[in-house]
């Protein structure tokens, strides 16, 4: 598979990379994937156009501005992207909480856990975050799984903007 993007990190079967525009068809296929639309929120990302937009304004927006942001998550050895996962600042909160969804035809194997936790390192050893938020809507039981398994814990419910009654962890 012809590859593109700077690798951030990696793990004994993933590696995590920057996102680029040629990733288009992959981000519509799983941003509009069950578990997205159920837990994160339906973008709108329903042609190659738009999704193009969603990568350019979010995702490189954040790489430039914050120095991070959500990594393309590829299986190894045929650097096949099967999720995304890193950290997102937002105006609301003091520090970068983590972020992570996978396609549903890879759950249950390990992978966004894998992920997350290389995530976490990459987080406090490379890019020296004090403090990692993780923040997930209270039905996703998953997400809630995960954030528990690299370590973050629960702290309160918070209500922002469209997260309302969300579940709200901290690792310090």
């Amino acid at each position: 598979m012809d590859y593109k993007g700077m690798i951030i990190l990696q793990t004994k079967r993933l590696s995590l990379s920057e996102a680029n525009l040629d990733d288009a068809h992959f981000f519509m296929e799983l941003m509009n994937s069950a578990n997205w639309l159920q837990h994160i929120g339906d973008r709108g990302i329903d042609d190659i156009k738009k999704a193009e937009n969603y990568i350019e304004d979010s995702l490189l927006n954040s790489y430039r501005k914050n120095g991070f942001g959500l990594y393309k998550v590829l299986l190894k050895p045929l650097m096949e992207p099967v999720g995304i996962c890193g950290f997102v600042k937002r105006d609301y909160l003091e520090h970068p909480d983590i972020g992570f969804a996978i396609l549903p035809k890879f759950e249950g194997k390990g992978y966004t856990t894998e992920a997350a936790l290389a995530t976490i390192s990459y987080g406090f050893e490379v890019l020296k975050f004090p403090t990692i938020f993780g923040i997930t809507t209270e039905d996703n039981h998953g997400s809630k799984k995960i954030l528990d398994k690299i370590g973050l814990r629960y702290i309160e419910k918070i209500k922002k903007r469209r997260i309302d009654q969300s579940y709200f962890y901290i690792l310090k």
